[in-house]
């Protein structure tokens, strides 16, 4: 069906404004006039359209009273090295404060390939923490009490079953009920096809995964959060507002399509659905998007799927700061570009938020740069007033006009979208990666010619060169989780591996949900990589077309 707004939201007023030759935009594109009025917003009633915090729409925030209820889940996206140092790491950010994990993982982990594979050498460690096996997860999370952190979440795309299959076999053989703690998994297969790369397997097989463990978390874990639906990697790779909500919810379309053709009840899954979004440097374009997001998802709700369940209308964001802003040079200057691409998520109401740290352009973050990210949102959270209220700058007229303005473009590139024929097959054609290199393009070229400003790179230079210490994983890590793998792989009951492999195979052959054998799997200490060996034979491997950007 055609996916519609509420509204064909006209934006009067629209005015470029010069300086001379200048013409002032947001990072985005959308032109900006000198001062806004209740001229621009002739063609809304903002009392009846915007509504209050916690009600439909829900632009102005998910709840009545936001922050004041409940703060955001702070936390930091952090993993390196062997689970040993990561855990050091994960125990040193809760002594600070810290009320969540977020958990990266190295590039052959995301792959589907063990720390011993020839393929993972020089990678082992360098992106995120190697996981792979149980044993990994058991050590990266030992001596923290899973019903205590907050949320723990990861990174887990290609791999996401086998990732809700590592914390509910920790949980069950450390003595914890599943109602107990709380996972969130990113477990967004089709942005990688866009965006990211780290796919394993064809787009259909893929998304088959990605619904598999969303059933099985409507039907056993029901308070997990088993998909993080991501526009901030397509941002990331150079896309604008449209694009990052856009193409984001065109994929979450796909899933919920996917679920639903399952026999799901849309009210049993929606709820849990969170969606995760870069905090780019437009410090208002960045608010405005966020409070956007929410109206467009309550609409979609509504109208696509004909559901006034509150709970699924709500869109909860998860929001990370924009590693992609932050330079090298001056690299102190990173402090001040987070703490305002934070305070722009707290005004725009997110739920979950992770901050950089000022050195993530040289090195792995160092321990005084993420006790200075995390005591930003702190900061932030305890000291500006901004979590005082909820959506305190609702009724700005430059605001609502912003806001008006990114719906109106987001419900253009759903049409869009929707006239290809849906995500999946926009994205085998190559349509949402061309429209982002086309956009991030245009990007380079604004900072080329230095229309768009970058304080110490092409303006504010100060052709010092500043040393800043540096954190590197060392060689020696590498050896060391290849050995750990090495070992598992020696002291495990192989009789029970090669059992659960096969009952792997079996249910991928089957066509059944995977979760349940792969839990056996990992209870078994089979690796990450033997897994999806299997499912690599069954499921095949994905290629992506040399032609595709021709």
């Amino acid at each position: 069906m055609a996916i519609k707004s509420s509204r064909e939201n006209k934006q009067s007023g629209q005015q470029k404004e010069t300086q001379g030759a200048k013409e002032f935009r947001t990072l985005s594109g959308y032109p900006l006039g000198s001062v806004y009025t209740a001229e621009n917003l002739k063609d809304m009633n903002p009392e009846r359209e915007l509504g209050l915090p916690g009600n439909f729409p829900f632009t102005r925030g998910i709840s009545k009273e936001m922050y004041r209820e409940k703060l955001w889940h702070i936390s930091q996206y952090g993993g390196f090295g062997t689970a040993r140092e990561s855990n050091e790491r994960f125990k040193y950010l809760i002594s600070k404060g810290q009320s969540g994990i977020g958990i990266a993982l190295d590039l052959p982990t995301q792959l589907g390939l063990d720390s011993d594979h020839p393929q993972a050498e020089g990678e082992v460690g360098k992106t995120g923490v190697a996981i792979s096996s149980l044993r990994d997860v058991e050590i990266l999370l030992q001596d923290i009490p899973l019903d205590r952190v907050g949320v723990i979440r990861t990174t887990a795309n290609a791999i996401g079953p086998i990732a809700l299959a590592w914390f509910l076999a920790l949980g069950e053989k450390r003595g914890y009920a599943p109602s107990s703690y709380h996972v969130r998994l990113q477990n967004d297969v089709l942005k990688e096809f866009v965006a990211r790369g780290t796919y394993i397997f064809p787009p259909q097989p893929s998304v088959k995964l990605v619904i598999d463990t969303l059933e099985y978390c409507a039907r056993h874990v029901p308070h997990w959060l088993p998909l993080t639906v991501c526009g901030s990697h397509m941002r990331h790779a150079g896309g604008k507002v449209k694009h990052e909500l856009g193409f984001a919810f065109a994929d979450a379309i796909a899933y919920v399509d996917e679920a639903l053709g399952r026999g799901l009840k849309l009210e049993s899954f929606a709820p849990t659905l969170t969606f995760h979004f870069l905090i780019h440097k437009d410090f208002f374009e960045e608010i405005a998007k966020f409070r956007a997001a929410r109206k467009v998802w309550a609409m979609l709700v509504k109208n696509r799927y004909h559901s006034d369940h509150a709970e699924s209308q709500k869109l909860h964001i998860s929001a990370y700061t924009a590693g992609v802003v932050l330079t090298a040079q001056q690299p102190l200057n990173n402090i001040a570009r987070v703490a305002l691409q934070a305070l722009a998520a707290v005004l725009g109401g997110v739920q979950y938020l992770a901050t950089s740290s000022y050195d993530e352009a040289l090195s792995l973050p160092s321990e005084e740069a993420v006790t200075i990210a995390l005591r930003t949102q702190q900061i932030i959270a305890h000291e500006s007033g901004a979590a005082s209220l909820a959506d305190p700058l609702g009724g700005s007229y430059f605001l609502e006009h912003l806001t008006a303005a990114i719906e109106k473009d987001v419900w253009a590139v759903l049409e869009e979208v929707e006239k290809k024929g849906g995500a999946i097959r926009a994205i085998q054609e190559g349509s949402f990666q061309k429209n982002i290199m086309q956009s991030a393009s245009e990007t380079q070229r604004e900072i080329d010619r230095g229309e768009q400003v970058i304080v110490g790179v092409n303006r504010y230079q100060t052709g010092e060169e500043i040393e800043m210490p540096s954190f590197q994983v060392p060689p020696s890590v590498e050896r060391d989780q290849v050995e750990s793998v090495k070992q598992v792989k020696r002291e495990r009951d192989q009789r029970a591996v090669q059992k659960t492999l096969k009952g792997v195979r079996i249910a991928a052959e089957k066509d059944e949900n995977l979760v349940p054998s792969l839990i056996e799997a990992v209870k078994a200490y089979a690796t990450t990589g033997e897994i999806c060996g299997v499912l690599r034979e069954v499921y095949g491997e994905f290629k992506e077309p040399l032609s595709l950007f021709k």
